[in-house]
């Protein structure tokens, strides 16, 4: 009889469990999540909407500015494809000063002037690795009968001005490749790895070797060997106008990649070298050292205009780099179309500029730019606050264009639901899209200063979403 009443009692339990809404399970869900102890001085917010209609599904605290991490990666990518288009490709130019004489010399320099594009010697396409651009920069240079140089190769990076660290990122970030800067021109997604010499815990971790090598920077590691399971906590800080990078924390003796990858300090200058000591090894000569728009500034000088076209080189579309950003959640992509719709809006192309044409966008479309209160354009910054209702309503807006697939594909898949993460500091959030028995969702979940561990977090917050499935 007692057998019989616990199996009527479950029945009926799992009939009402099956009876309740969506909202319901959600508001049971995003209640136990709150109330955890990893919540307790935490803020938490969960927006979920239609993707159809807009129709709102579920909602708790939904107007509550939040830090969004990578997260903001989306709203970037969608007024990218907004404003841009699908199919939009930068352009490098590549030409020279000066005139060619008869034997083949020119005298003058030959100027790679960046446009903005930030796949440029990328190794995510065979048409923009490192040897296929410099072999095509190389036969640009033969095609126009140049066989020697009595000037430089000039890395041109004036068209995004000065500033190449938004306001807002910390010390912390800006030497590591994930703060890397924004430069019109920029090499091989403005990074390179240093491998370490690692040993038993508690010794020092040395710098073996750099790849590529970088000849014009110094490296003091002040890194130590760390227990196994603490992970990669090592930072690269370069002191500004310096050249002397410095490795700093803590590196797991269980990593095996032996390896952290800094920011490139001056990409324009390192393309600039990487053509010259190619041009130099194929026999074609490079009387003055490579030369690049921040060291012509330290004497005083001003890089030269392009007086004769070469060859132009495009990008992959647009819609191309918006999938390795949000794949592989590429700060340096993110920010570089951040400063390209302000240049494509008529404005110079900072960062701020390029904060107030997004605003004035989703303004057009009805949302309160205070809940668009944001630094940059990754998600790095930890000052940055959106909403997750404005999340949302920009995911939903995405779905009825035409470019949406490619925005769809570009998200990655976590906790087999289609979502951009994003994680700093105390800080982790998810957004995306999600069928439940037919109904086509869009959602953002953002939870600030948790404390504990991130996987504990993550674990429960994937409790929650798990009710859309």
């Amino acid at each position: 009889m007692r057998k019989r009443s616990w199996l009527v009692s479950f029945l009926l339990v799992t009939g009402y469990a099956h009876a309740q809404t969506l909202q319901q399970q959600l508001q049971t869900a995003f209640g136990k999540l709150q109330q955890d102890s990893q919540c307790r001085y935490a803020s938490v917010s969960l927006t979920v909407l239609d993707a159809k209609t807009g129709e709102q599904v579920f909602a708790a605290n939904p107007n509550m500015g939040l830090a969004t991490a990578s997260t903001l990666k989306t709203i970037t990518s969608v007024t990218a494809f907004n404003l841009l288009g699908a199919n939009y490709q930068y352009q490098t130019t590549v030409g020279y000063t000066g005139s060619i004489a008869a034997d083949g010399t020119l005298n003058g320099s030959i100027i790679i002037k960046g446009g903005g594009d930030p796949t440029l010697g990328s190794w995510r396409w065979n048409t923009t690795k490192e040897n296929y651009i410099l072999n095509l920069l190389v036969a640009a240079v033969q095609r126009a009968g140049i066989k020697k140089i009595s000037g430089s190769i000039i890395g041109d990076d004036s068209a995004y001005g000065t500033q190449a660290i938004p306001d807002g990122w910390i010390w912390q970030d800006v030497g590591n490749y994930y703060g890397a800067g924004i430069n019109a021109l920029c090499w091989h997604e403005n990074q390179f790895d240093i491998k370490l010499k690692t040993g038993a815990v508690g010794t020092p971790i040395s710098v073996d070797r750099t790849v590529p090598l970088m000849p014009y920077l110094g490296f003091k590691s002040e890194l130590t060997n760390a227990p196994a399971g603490t992970g990669d906590r090592a930072f690269i800080y370069l002191p500004v106008g310096g050249k002397l990078m410095y490795l700093r924390g803590t590196y797991a003796v269980d990593q095996t990649k032996k390896t952290v990858s800094g920011a490139i300090p001056d990409p324009a200058f390192d393309v600039a070298l990487r053509l010259t000591d190619t041009m130099n090894r194929l026999g074609l000569k490079v009387s003055g050292e490579p030369q690049s728009t921040l060291t012509l500034a330290v004497k005083g000088e001003a890089a030269p205009a392009i007086a004769k076209t070469l060859t132009v080189i495009e990008s992959p579309e647009l819609n191309k780099i918006i999938y390795w950003l949000n794949q592989k959640s590429l700060n340096l992509y993110a920010e570089q179309l951040l400063k390209t719709i302000a240049l494509k809006a008529g404005k110079e192309p900072t960062t701020p500029n390029g904060i107030t044409v997004l605003q004035d966008f989703w303004k057009a479309k009805g949302i309160d730019i205070k809940t668009l209160n944001i630094y940059d354009g990754s998600g790095l910054s930890p000052g940055n606050r959106v909403t997750t209702l404005t999340m949302a309503r920009i995911l939903q807006s995405a779905k009825s264009e035409a470019w949406y697939k490619f925005f769809y594909e570009s998200l990655p898949i976590y906790n087999d639901m289609k979502m951009k993460s994003g994680s700093i500091a105390d800080v982790l959030a998810y957004t995306g899209y999600q069928t439940y028995k037919g109904r086509e969702l869009c959602f953002s979940i953002i939870v600030n200063n948790y404390n504990g561990t991130t996987k504990g977090i993550k674990e429960k917050m994937f409790r929650v979403l798990d009710v859309m499935k």
